[in-house]
């Protein structure tokens, strides 16, 4: 999500509220230790060896067809301001627990997006810190362990912008990363999706949310290719794994969608798609813009963007899932109510599963697309919720 998400809290100043939070929706002892100890049961070394799961060969297509509807742990696993633990919480969110996703499964909820930072965990070698893994892995189990799919990526680096001249030093951190993260997570099933890379774009310019350019294009292909290319050279399950990648910055417009490459040959491939419609009313800082209505204009941007999907993608026998969308509180449940089932049923019209970017923000005048109160795992706003799981049989 975008840099000017949710105002950041200093760890040591929320850390004690989150730890006694916990008394409501976790137990504080389910919190990692900040001194880089976790609760996790696996093995430094090799954890994927605890999981050793048999893995289904379809393609990308039939496996959307089983996801629903989803929900992004977002300003957590992915806040970069710490280089141990204590990041989880940087943002001013709780530590994760097991009953926070129990909540977002019975809620309707059937996959989940972890959005995950991983550069500030990394050493001068590429190395990732082993508690850092485990820490991940824990978190992914919590959904993993109650049958629920599971997108995990990379998010919120700031070392893969798409240039040229930086471009061979991206690709080989890329590279060292994700042979880590593939090989702890070998043994995982179907359900584990990996997404390369997070909104790879020219940040601070000109290009950076219009499209992109031409270099920029260019080298998000490149990437996207060592990404692939690697998760395929991994053991386990990795050959049969389902990777999603972007185009450049996650886009959905058509300069950027037109010029993204999919691998030759390879079935399991889904293309990553950030959207936030129509942009006044589910993104822009402007709170008078709090209005929709799906029978008339306002709804002509969702409408073109499953238009784009289905040409270009789903006609084709390519797989999509909008990784990231939601719509900012602005003072009205109600309406977001609505446009949330209108969202819905038209994604679910053309088979792409949608996921909720919920970055656990409800207040002040920031980007607000909290949904769940993590601290006593309960919704803030239970008529959006009920309105997304609306939208899938509508």
């Amino acid at each position: 999500m975008k840099k000017s998400l949710l105002k950041r809290v200093a760890a040591a100043a929320t850390a004690a509220i989150m730890i006694a939070a916990f008394s409501s929706c976790g137990k504080e002892e389910d919190a990692p230790a900040s001194d880089g100890e976790t609760t996790v049961t696996t093995t430094a070394s090799g954890a994927s060896s605890a999981v050793n799961d048999e893995i289904r060969d379809l393609p990308s297509t039939e496996l959307v067809k089983e996801i629903k509807i989803g929900w992004s742990l977002g300003n957590t696993l992915d806040a970069p301001d710490a280089k141990d633990l204590t990041s989880e919480t940087s943002w001013g969110n709780p530590y994760t627990t097991k009953e926070m996703i129990t909540a977002v499964k019975d809620a309707g909820f059937n996959i989940i997006r972890f959005p995950t930072t991983w550069g500030n965990h990394m050493d001068e070698k590429n190395n990732v810190d082993e508690a850092w893994l485990d820490r991940v892995q824990e978190v992914v189990d919590y959904a993993y362990s109650q049958d629920m799919f599971v997108i995990l990526n990379i998010h919120h680096e700031d070392w893969h912008d798409p240039y040229y001249e930086t471009e061979e030093a991206a690709i080989e951190k890329l590279t060292a990363l994700w042979t880590q993260i593939g090989t702890r997570f070998a043994g995982y099933d179907e359900k584990l999706i990996f997404e390369g890379l997070n909104e790879p774009r020219k940040r601070n310019t000109a290009f950076e949310w219009n499209g992109g350019d031409k270099e920029g294009h260019d080298v998000v292909n490149s990437m996207n290719a060592a990404f692939v290319e690697t998760i395929r050279g991994l053991g386990g399950n990795n050959a049969k794994r389902h990777l999603m990648i972007p185009a450049y910055a996650a886009s959905s417009t058509p300069a950027a969608l037109n010029d993204l490459i999919i691998p030759d040959g390879d079935d399991k491939i889904i293309v990553s798609v950030h959207a936030y419609l129509p942009y006044m009313f589910a993104l822009d800082g402007d709170l008078t813009q709090r209005e929709f209505t799906p029978d008339e204009g306002s709804a002509s941007e969702i409408v073109s963007l499953m238009d784009t999907l289905k040409t270009k993608f789903i006609d084709n026998n390519i797989a999509v899932i909008i990784g990231e969308f939601g719509a900012r509180a602005k003072v009205n449940t109600d309406i977001r109510a609505e446009w949330a089932t209108y969202y819905i049923s038209k994604a679910t019209e053309i088979g792409v599963p949608c996921v909720w970017w919920d970055n656990g923000a409800f207040s002040g005048m920031g980007e607000n697309f909290g949904l769940l109160n993590r601290n006593t795992c309960t919704w803030e706003f239970p008529e959006v919720v009920e309105g997304l799981m609306k939208g899938l049989d509508a």
